[in-house]
């Protein structure tokens, strides 16, 4: 299972959301997952379509996905996964 992180924005809204193994082969199921263990989770990451959200990047190692359409990026079982929400404003 891929390891995933999450800044601590999304904490603020998910107090139970923690890094931890997560199972799913492709980033759209790490999501499904991570939805199932934290209802609404997946609104504030994907838009209605299930487009990755502008503000939102999802890293595998060090490198961004690349399909923030489809969200097919492959996920390895010992992956590293680090969600990001950015803050807007100023």
């Amino acid at each position: 299972m891929a390891h995933v992180a999450f800044t601590r924005h999304l904490q603020r809204f998910f107090p139970e959301l923690a890094e931890g193994e997560v199972p799913g082969s492709t980033v759209r199921e790490l999501v499904a997952q991570l939805d199932l263990r934290h209802p609404g989770l997946a609104s504030y990451l994907v838009d209605e379509t299930g487009r990755l959200r502008r503000h939102v990047n999802v890293f595998i190692g060090d490198e961004p996905i690349g399909d923030r359409v489809g969200l097919s990026d492959a996920v390895g079982p010992q992956a590293k996964v680090f969600i990001l929400q950015a803050l807007s404003g100023g």
